[in-house]
Formats: structure tokens, C-alpha cells, sequence
């Protein structure tokens, strides 16, 4: 004999979801602010490609990775000294 659960989807499932898992993705996100941060003191004034791999390299160790196109563009701002900003939407 099999057992089977029910799960409702419905309702206010979305909001709940966010709820337990806000603390989580707020710590994530705690992670990726440092990571920039520190790259953008190490890496300000360097060259792009060399901050590309850079972030590549770090991203990883994150779990995360990025498209060619987002490399470019955060190692641009990095090798820019600009501070990118980790926002929760």
C-alpha cells in the first residue's frame, strides 16, 4: 500500500515560500555584496580581462555564475573602482 500527500499550491504558497526562505537569500546576498566589495578594492585600476577571470574564478565559489557579456560588464565597473550594489527585490 502506497501513502500520498497533498500539496496546495494555492493561496498564499508564493508569500510563505519568500518568508522561510528570507533570511537565506538575505545571506546570499550578504555573500555577493562582500565578494564585490572585495574584488572592486583588489581590482580597481587593473585590467578588465584580468578582473574577468578574476570574478569568474570567486563567482564559482559562490555557486554562481555569470554570462560573458555580465563578466565583462561587472569587471568593467570593478576595474573602474565603481561600487556595485547587492540588491533584494
Amino acid at each position: 500500500m502506497g501513502s500520498s500527500a497533498t500539496i496546495d499550491f494555492s493561496g498564499n504558497f508564493d508569500r510563505e515560500l519568500k518568508k522561510l526562505l528570507k533570511d537565506e537569500i538575505k545571506a546570499l546576498a550578504q555573500r555577493w555584496q562582500k565578494l564585490f566589495d572585495s574584488l572592486t578594492k583588489q581590482y580597481s585600476g587593473k585590467p578588465v580581462a584580468t578582473v574577468k577571470s578574476a570574478l569568474k574564478q570567486e563567482s564559482k565559489k559562490l555557486g554562481g555564475s555569470f554570462s560573458d557579456r555580465e563578466l565583462t560588464e561587472y569587471a568593467t565597473l570593478i576595474s573602474e573602482g565603481t561600487n556595485i550594489k547587492v540588491k533584494l527585490k
